[in-house]
């Protein structure tokens, strides 16, 4: 169950969104912040003129995004999306704990999920439905507190709680330094001969603080691709 840790949690006004769900994350926030993080670094008004500012990345926060996310795991965007298309047809366009538990593995597997996944996704149902995890309580908690809470659910490691903070809790100062494609593109901006490891992208990232996860947008775009698009 998630703990009620008060050095996790702090008061809605002391956390940082660029929107929540129910408000939506306008276009308008994520070039605010972007002008910000021009400030701390003045390389980026050169990609953002080369590229444009990218666009919101919304996800609904609950069961099906992290589903989702889950089947984003070390695949192309293209693959996940056809995937994703599968098992939301063969839900009827509910990807909910009920139904997902309702199907057979070889259904779930028919749809493209591997054996792994598929343990991961059942599991994290059978969680939410014996109220083992409540994912509302999560948008009390920081930023580290999110992805430590998260972190605990059998197959979602860090790179899986960052993309949920970010896309479907909003929150401004994230970048998932893990990330291959952000990895690259961090290289090809900074014209590092080699693309950096995870500690090595996170602590590039550390400039843009507290304004990450528009800049994580960007880099993606930079890059060429998203992720969940």
């Amino acid at each position: 169950m998630i703990i009620d840790c008060q050095s996790a949690r702090l008061s809605a006004n002391k956390v940082r969104y660029i929107g929540m769900q129910h408000a939506g994350i306008r276009r308008a926030l994520i070039e605010s912040e972007l002008n910000r993080a021009c400030q701390l670094d003045p390389g980026l008004p050169h990609v953002i003129d080369q590229v444009g500012y990218p666009e919101p990345r919304i996800r609904k926060t609950g069961f099906s995004t992290l589903v989702e996310i889950i089947n984003a795991q070390q695949l192309s965007a293209k693959a996940a999306s056809a995937i994703w298309s599968r098992l939301e047809k063969l839900n009827r366009g509910a990807v909910t704990p009920r139904k997902i538990l309702n199907r057979t593995p070889a259904q779930l597997r028919q749809c493209g999920l591997s054996s792994r996944k598929i343990s991961y996704v059942r599991g994290l149902a059978e969680m939410l439905l014996a109220k083992d995890l409540r994912l509302e309580t999560l948008e009390t908690l920081t930023d580290s507190g999110v992805i430590f809470e998260l972190t605990k659910i059998k197959g979602m490691g860090r790179w899986s709680a960052e993309i949920y903070a970010m896309f479907a809790l909003g929150r401004a100062d994230i970048f998932p330094a893990n990330d291959l494609a952000l990895q690259t593109a961090v290289q090809r901006y900074q014209k590092l001969r080699s693309r950096p490891d995870e500690k090595q992208t996170r602590k590039l990232s550390e400039k843009w603080s507290p304004h990450r996860t528009s800049v994580a947008l960007l880099m993606w775009k930079y890059y060429g691709s998203a992720t969940l698009d």
